[in-house]
């Protein structure tokens, strides 16, 4: 086995943890997102990241298959770190409750995975172990953007 290729795969053996390994891999995408928090042009950054996590998961996701010897296999958690990354993606220098609360929510889309994210699995190789997790990303955006515009953009919220 390529140790570095699983190095990799694992988000730095996240993955490799025996129980829960995509709850564990995807704390690899609160990391990046806790790291970029201080930083100017947060969602820049995060996209970037998301864009390149994307990237190397579709990438070796092949790999992954191949040496699990079955598809989308339990220790390749780059799929839950680029989808967690978009889901953060619309705080602004997220707070550790708004990390709590991105986790929370795409986990949840990640586990349960509501149409279309089941049929977006069953595309093949690194691109369909990605894009279902990135489409879990995407509802838990929705689940934790919209609530929160409401409040902030509300006639009688304080930051109006």
């Amino acid at each position: 086995m390529n140790r570095f290729k699983y190095a990799l795969a694992t988000c730095g053996f996240l993955g490799a943890v025996p129980f829960a390994p995509g709850t564990f891999g995807t704390l690899g995408g609160v990391l990046i997102a806790w790291a970029l928090a201080g930083t100017e042009q947060f969602r820049l950054w995060v996209l970037v990241a998301a864009a390149v996590v994307t990237a190397l998961g579709i990438a070796l996701g092949d790999w992954a298959e191949r040496y699990a010897d079955g598809k989308d296999p339990q220790f390749f958690v780059l799929d839950e770190v680029a989808g967690y990354l978009l889901t953060i993606w619309w705080f602004e220098g997220p707070s550790l409750l708004a990390l709590f609360v991105a986790f929370c929510a795409f986990r949840f889309f990640d586990i349960q995975k509501p149409f279309p994210i089941r049929k977006v699995e069953r595309v093949g190789g690194g691109a369909g172990i990605v894009l279902d997790d990135l489409v879990a990303g995407v509802y838990g955006l929705l689940v934790v953007m919209v609530p929160a515009r409401l409040l902030i953009d509300a006639p009688w919220s304080a930051a109006s």
